[in-house]
């Protein structure tokens, strides 16, 4: 509580606007639903300073039209490529499509913020957001860990990889991520919603609603939930971790044992793009969700890693880095024709 207190010193709130236990009011009561549901959050955004929100509004822009276009070009090229239709690209499919909702989710408010023309949200529409920003987090988390599997299942046990990565054991895993990280979402959400609210105005010093900024609109004691939010990300990030780790400590001892130069960097070339990505969206989710939200410092720069950059990076790692992709991305779109055309019209014009 006194923490708030501060935050809202920090944000200029005008005197007589300070939330106490007296003025609280309890979102649930029958009394105050439909005056609740009216209720706006107010979202501080990125920064206030109109140049730079110009600026960042044009480069979000951007981002947001190259995740979207990247991860729908992904999903459409393993499609209509059948050389593709392998367990390993059907996890890339659902990837890509957490990586659009997960986008889609936070960037456009966003981009609405920057404008500075509407920075507010409705109560509900911002636990909204948060319980579907933290389904696909959930849902991304164990399907990087289930990837990682697949490649030690790959590379480890290549006779009996058609066994192992069945296709009923790809979708019932798959299927059985999505529900997981819905259920995780609705147990944050549901207890959110049971505590009482202070009343307004309601300020998120974030660009979008997470659970932790969240919480802090809330006057009664918190606890249960800081507790949950960490023993949720303590499960996801030891069996996720755990199950990688494991993965990925087999798949170096197999490799080692590879006798050839060249078959040694075949086997890495198929695990480093998604040791790229692992590293970089497990630690900075991590470090955001393990710690309670009486000390989170609203790391905002931390944030748009694994909510806004990540979903752009996911589409070029893997793309950039895939022979196989490549060949069906110029296959499907005829760029391969396209640069024999240039070749031989190149050719042509040396000779005379």
């Amino acid at each position: 509580m006194e923490g708030f207190l501060r935050e809202q010193k920090e944000l200029g709130m005008p005197k007589g606007c300070e939330i106490t236990k007296e003025n609280q009011v309890t979102i649930g009561h029958p009394e105050t639903k439909n005056q609740s549901s009216m209720m706006e959050v107010i979202l501080v955004g990125l920064t206030s300073f109109p140049g730079l929100q110009r600026i960042l509004f044009g480069a979000f822009t951007c981002i947001y039209a190259t995740a979207i276009v990247g991860n729908l070009l992904v999903i459409f090229i393993i499609w209509k490529c059948k050389k593709l239709h392998t367990p390993m690209y059907f996890l890339l499919i659902n990837l890509s499509f957490v990586n659009v909702f997960s986008i889609t989710i936070t960037t456009p408010k966003l981009l609405q913020t920057l404008l500075g023309q509407k920075k507010t949200i409705s109560l509900y529409g911002c636990i909204t957001q948060m319980f579907f920003f933290i389904w696909t987090l959930a849902a991304e988390i164990l399907l990087l860990s289930f990837m990682a599997f697949d490649r030690y299942a790959a590379i480890c046990h290549p006779l009996q990889y058609i066994i192992i990565m069945r296709k009923e054991v790809c979708i019932g895993v798959a299927a059985a991520i999505w529900v997981v990280g819905m259920i995780n979402s609705a147990i944050h959400a549901g207890l959110l919603l049971r505590l009482p609210l202070c009343s307004p105005p309601y300020i998120i010093n974030h660009f979008y609603c997470d659970y932790p900024p969240l919480l802090k609109l809330f006057c009664s004691d918190t606890s249960l939930d800081e507790t949950m939010t960490f023993v949720a990300a303590l499960f996801f990030a030891c069996c996720s971790c755990g199950l990688t780790v494991i993965s990925y400590c087999f798949i170096v001892r197999a490799i080692c044992r590879i006798r050839s130069t060249e078959g040694k960097k075949k086997a890495f070339s198929t695990c480093s793009s998604h040791l790229i990505v692992v590293s970089f969206f497990f630690s900075s989710v991590i470090y955001t969700y393990t710690r309670p939200a009486s000390v989170h410092s609203q790391d905002k720069i931390i944030s748009l890693f694994y909510s806004v950059l990540n979903p752009v990076f996911n589409p070029i790692i893997y793309s950039l880095k895939n022979k196989d992709f490549k060949e069906a991305l110029m296959k499907t779109t005829g760029s391969g024709r396209l640069l024999q055309r240039l070749q031989i019209n190149l050719q042509k014009l040396l000779e005379h």
